[in-house]
């Protein structure tokens, strides 16, 4: 027991939990607008829109998304002040105004229009966190186990996610259909995420922030405190010596960065992102795979998922809130397939490719049993819809609900990643509050089979389009990415690097020279550090010689 790092631990836990938020708004909030003392006290019972089908749509379709859409703005507010005031203070002013929102959600008793502003309140601070949270993680985690430490960020939220709909069932069944029944469910959250504000201020900001500030004493110490600098004797020395080295390395990057973003402006870089084909190709394959990724029905369908089980033939309200929780685990298990093994195993393009596929031909049934046997009693067809959805949800866990964060991570070289992440993580969060806000309309105005088949069509051309644009990623260290991107944006499939030359294809991790010289785009051979290249070569193979 000696030998684990408490503090490590505990710091990860405490950040991993401002996933909390946006997880229990897709579960536990959204099966909460299902309860029937909700429905009675906002105005969602249908016999109140006997006549009025499209307004009761209305109604719901702008509770839940107006979260979205706080969460859409805190997301791009955060960015603007993350460096300046630091990551451990963002985060739990983050959390603390998601608090204060969900405190007044609890007891908006039935006024619409505080439960609006309370959502939108509260979203600021769930979209915050979902930006401040992995980048904390990102930043105190040792290179070589980076990517699963910031995936307990994505495991926390999904686990929360799942719980929210067992806790609403909980709730039906246990209590009586009255306020404090879905004030229990909406409130309940503040628990785990009260003692998570507190314990936050018993752990440090992130080395690489305070080394950035120019506090490098800090960031020694808390780097020590990370990498069990309690330790004694010869080992103590040994964990100094990596402190030291891994310090250097950080503040390098550092540097780096500095030299790269040297005298210039948001504004030039947005004209670079417009002018030179590199860059402009992957912003543009960045925004590409957030549209489909979210109109494919993504979020939008976990927000409604208990309707849509009723819908596939799920009876009563109690069996479709677990048979919703059983989604929420599917979406767990195989987001964590995908994050701990699939990923690497097999690759970027292999997961998205069958993720995509999986929804498509999900959404092609439920459409075809939506139109002919959703009011007729045929059993069959009732259980193969109810295997379709959770079929959807393994598709949509191992494909671009996580993929997209991927791409966004190791395509962008550090002159326009800070630009092209915030844009991002906007149209995500937009694109998202689209979904959820049409959703419910899209049903009530397409007869249900409507949205699927848009659904089915979404995927089938993402598809298309993302099998020719997105190149492999697996393997390719970040320095070496802009190899993948020389040729034409529809031979990505076959774009490669040549992993036995040790030579980046720029003057440096930026990649900013290279992308300047290659920016005339074409097939013509481009010169970088003397690398010749040949796009037109082999059918757009990157061929490379020193």
């Amino acid at each position: 027991m000696a030998g684990i790092n408490w503090y490590y631990y505990f710091t990860i836990i405490v950040i991993a939990c401002g996933s909390i938020p946006k997880g229990y708004d897709e579960g536990g909030f959204s099966s909460s607008t299902g309860l029937s003392s909700f429905k009675q006290d906002f105005g969602l019972l249908p016999a109140l829109w006997a006549n009025d089908p499209s307004g009761l749509a209305d109604r719901k379709a702008n509770i839940s998304s107006f979260g979205v859409l706080g969460a859409a703005i805190g997301a791009l507010m955060i960015l603007a002040v993350c460096d300046r005031l630091g990551r451990l203070r963002c985060w739990q002013l983050s959390m603390l105004v998601w608090m204060t929102g969900n405190l007044m959600q609890t007891f908006s008793s039935g006024i619409l229009g505080l439960m609006l502003f309370a959502r939108i309140w509260g979203g600021l601070g769930a979209g915050a966190l979902t930006v401040v949270g992995p980048l904390y993680l990102s930043e105190i985690a040792p290179a070589k186990s980076r990517g699963m430490v910031v995936s307990i960020y994505m495991v926390v939220l999904l686990s929360v996610l799942t719980l929210g709909f067992f806790i609403s069932y909980g709730a039906e069944r246990g209590l009586p259909s009255s306020r404090m029944q879905y004030r229990l469910v909406i409130a309940i959250s503040l628990v785990p995420t009260g003692l998570a504000l507190l314990a936050s201020f018993f752990i440090a900001d992130t080395p690489r922030w305070l080394a950035s500030r120019g506090r490098s004493d800090e960031a020694v110490a808390v780097l020590a405190k990370l990498r069990h600098g309690s330790a004694a004797g010869k080992h103590r020395e040994e964990i100094e010596a990596a402190v030291t080295a891994e310090l250097e390395d950080l503040q390098r990057q550092i540097d780096d960065k500095a030299k790269a973003l040297e005298g210039t402006t948001t504004w030039i870089i947005i004209k670079e992102i417009a002018t030179l084909r590199t860059y402009r190709t992957r912003f543009l394959l960045g925004f590409i795979m957030q549209l489909i990724a979210q109109w494919t029905g993504g979020n939008g369908i976990t927000y409604y998922v208990p309707d849509i089980f009723t819908l596939a033939g799920v009876t009563g309200n109690n069996t479709s809130l677990i048979t919703s929780g059983a989604y929420g685990i599917v979406k767990l298990v195989f987001t964590m397939a995908f994050t701990w093994g699939l990923v690497d195993v097999f690759g970027r393009r292999v997961c998205f490719t069958a993720g995509l596929a999986l929804q498509c031909v999900t959404h092609i049934y439920m459409a075809v049993y939506m139109a002919v046997w959703r009011d007729v009693q045929n059993k069959a067809a009732s259980d193969a819809a109810i295997a379709s959805v959770f079929v959807y949800a393994v598709g949509w866990s191992i494909g671009l609900c996580t993929v997209q964060y991927l791409y966004s991570t190791e395509i962008y070289p550090t002159r326009i990643r800070n630009v092209c992440y915030a844009f991002n993580m906007a149209c995500h969060w937009f694109f998202q509050f689209a979904v959820v806000r049409v959703t419910p309309n899209m049903f009530a105005s397409l007869d249900v089979w409507g949205a699927y088949v848009f659904w089915a069509l979404v995927c089938a051309i993402g598809l298309v389009v993302l099998w020719l644009w997105a190149p492999e990623t697996k393997g390719v260290p970040m320095e070496r990415m802009e190899e993948l991107f020389d040729c034409k944006w529809y031979m990505g499939w076959k774009a490669k690097v040549d992993l036995s030359s040790s030579s980046p294809s720029s003057s440096g991790a930026d990649g900013h020279r290279s992308a300047s010289l290659s920016s005339s785009g074409g097939s013509k051979p481009v010169m970088h550090n003397n690398i010749t290249r040949d796009c037109s070569e082999k059918a757009g193979v990157v061929q490379s010689s020193v």
